[in-house]
C-alpha cells in the first residue's frame, strides 16, 4: 500500500512486531496480529471495575469499507457501564461475540483502510460519530438512517469499540479531527454532541429557533454542557437544572440564561396516582418548580422545549412545565425507564413527546465543524491513563465525575499532545 502521508511522519523508525505495548506506535500504516483491549465477558457482566479486564486479542480484520484506526484517546459514555452491567439487555444477546470492547467515542489516526474506501487514507487525523447501518435502504438512501432496521452503536451494539489500541469502524463514521485541541479533548466529545445536535435541530417543525427557551436537565453533564452551548449558538436561551451547587457557576459560565436546582424542590419520580393528596402535593411543587422557570423566562412565559435524559424521575415534570403545542424530546433514561406522565396535559395542550437517538452522519458532522471552527468548547473535564480505564467508569456510575465529558489515553502516552509528532517525541 502506497501511504500518501507526510514523509517526515511516515519515515520515523520503529519494529515490526505481532503485538505493541500500550503507547508503542508501530510504523505507519502496519496492522500487528494482536491488540490490547479492555474486555467485557458474558460470565463476569457487572458492576465496571469487575466487568472490565485488559486482554490481548486480535486485531480486526476489515471489510471494503471499513476502516482500521489507531486509538490516541477514547471518550467515557454511560453506555459503558451499561455494557458492563449488561442492562437494560446484555450486548451479548444483541451481537453474539464471545467477548464485548466498549468505547463509542475516539479520536485517533487512520491506520488501514478497506479496498473501497475512497474519503480517507492511511495517516489521516479523525475523530469517529458512533452510528452504523448497512446502507442499502430506503432511509440510508434519502430517509433518515437513524430509522433504517440496520441502525446499530457501535462501541455497544458492536463488539469492536474504542477501549483497545485499534478499532474498526465504518467508513462513513469517521469526520476531520479538530487539530486545536488535543487527542483527549477530540476523544470526549462526538457521542454527547451529536446526540444533543439531533435532539436540539433534528425533528420539525420542533427544531430549536431564535429567541426560544429550552429546559436542560443535567446541565452541567456531556449532554447538557453541549445543549446549552449549542442553543446559545443559535440564539436561543438555556434555563439548566443541577443537583448541586457547585455546577452553577460552571453552567452559568457555559452561557445559561439561568439555573435551577433541583433539591430546591420536591416534586421527583414518577407520578402519583391523578386526583389523590399525594398528587396534590406534587402539583404544587411542579407548579413552584414552573415558577421558578418564570422568574427566568418571564411570567407566564413557558419553556418551548425540553431537553430531555434522565427519565423516571423528571418526566412528569417535563411534561407539564413544556408550553402548549411544546416539545419534550428525550434520549435516555439514566434514572430509570418507567416514565408516567399526566395524560391530560399532553392532550389538551396538544404536546409533543419525541425520542431521539444519537445522529446521522449529516448532524454529527454539522456538529463537528462546530467544533473544528472552534464556536464550542469540548468541556473535557478529566483525563484517566489507560490502567484506570474502569475506574473511570466506576465515578460515572456512582455520579461522582466532575461537570464536563471524560476520557481515557489509549496510545497517546500523556495529556497535551495535539499531533502524532508530539505521540512520537514523548515515546521517545
Amino acid at each position: 500500500m502506497a501511504l500518501d502521508t507526510d514523509s517526515a511522519i511516515a519515515s520515523y523508525d520503529a519494529p515490526k512486531k505481532d503485538l505493541y505495548e500500550v503507547g508503542e506506535i508501530p510504523p505507519m500504516g502496519y496492522v500487528p496480529k494482536q491488540m490490547y483491549a479492555w474486555a467485557i465477558r458474558r460470565e463476569r457482566q457487572g458492576e465496571p471495575d469487575k466487568a472490565m479486564l485488559q486482554e490481548v486479542v486480535d486485531v480486526p480484520t476489515l471489510d471494503s469499507h471499513e476502516v482500521l484506526v489507531l486509538v490516541m484517546a477514547a471518550g467515557v459514555n454511560y453506555n459503558g457501564v451499561w455494557a458492563g452491567l449488561g442492562v437494560p439487555v446484555s450486548m451479548f444477546d444483541v451481537h453474539k461475540q464471545p467477548y464485548h470492547i466498549a468505547g463509542s467515542d475516539a479520536a485517533g489516526i487512520v491506520w488501514a483502510v478497506g479496498d473501497k474506501v475512497k474519503r480517507w487514507k492511511v495517516g489521516d487525523e479523525v475523530v469517529i460519530h458512533c452510528n452504523q447501518d448497512d446502507g442499502d435502504d430506503e432511509e440510508c438512501n434519502g430517509g433518515d438512517p437513524m430509522y433504517s432496521d440496520s441502525q446499530r452503536i457501535w462501541g455497544y451494539e458492536t463488539p469492536d469499540g474504542s477501549f483497545s489500541q485499534f478499532t474498526r469502524v465504518q467508513a462513513q463514521q469517521l469526520m476531520p479531527r479538530p487539530k486545536h485541541l488535543t487527542w483527549e479533548e477530540s476523544a470526549c466529545y462526538t457521542l454527547t454532541l451529536a446526540t444533543a445536535y439531533r435532539m436540539l435541530f433534528g425533528h420539525e417543525p420542533h427544531d430549536l429557533k431564535p429567541g426560544q427557551n429550552v429546559l436542560v436537565w443535567g446541565a452541567s453533564g456531556g449532554l447538557g454542557s453541549y445543549a446549552i452551548q449549542l442553543i446559545n449558538t443559535a440564539g436561543a436561551n438555556a434555563i439548566g437544572v443541577i443537583s448541586d451547587e457547585d455546577k452553577r457557576e460552571f453552567v452559568m459560565d457555559l452561557g445559561a440564561k439561568g439555573v435551577l436546582n433541583r433539591k430546591d424542590f420536591n416534586c421527583w419520580g414518577q407520578l402519583p396516582t391523578v386526583n389523590t393528596p399525594e398528587y396534590a402535593e406534587w402539583f404544587k411543587e411542579a407548579r413552584k418548580f414552573g415558577k421558578a422557570i418564570w422568574d427566568i423566562t418571564g411570567k407566564g412565559v413557558n419553556v418551548d422545549m425540553v431537553f430531555e435524559h434522565p427519565g423516571e424521575a423528571t418526566f412528569p415534570v417535563s411534561t407539564f412545565v413544556v408550553k402548549k403545542g411544546g416539545m419534550v424530546v428525550i434520549c435516555a433514561g439514566t434514572s430509570g425507564f418507567n416514565c408516567t406522565f399526566d395524560v391530560r396535559y399532553m392532550w389538551m395542550h396538544q404536546k409533543r413527546l419525541q425520542g431521539s437517538h444519537f445522529a446521522h452522519l449529516k448532524q454529527a458532522a454539522s456538529a463537528n465543524k462546530l467544533m473544528v471552527e472552534r464556536r464550542l468548547d469540548p468541556c473535557m473535564s478529566e483525563v484517566f491513563p489507560w490502567a484506570e480505564l474502569p475506574d473511570a467508569h466506576m465515578k460515572m456510575l456512582r455520579n461522582e465525575h466532575k461537570p464536563g465529558n471524560m476520557s481515557v489515553l489509549v496510545q497517546a502516552p500523556k495529556t497535551g499532545l495535539r499531533t502524532l509528532e508530539d505521540v512520537l517525541d514523548a515515546g521517545k
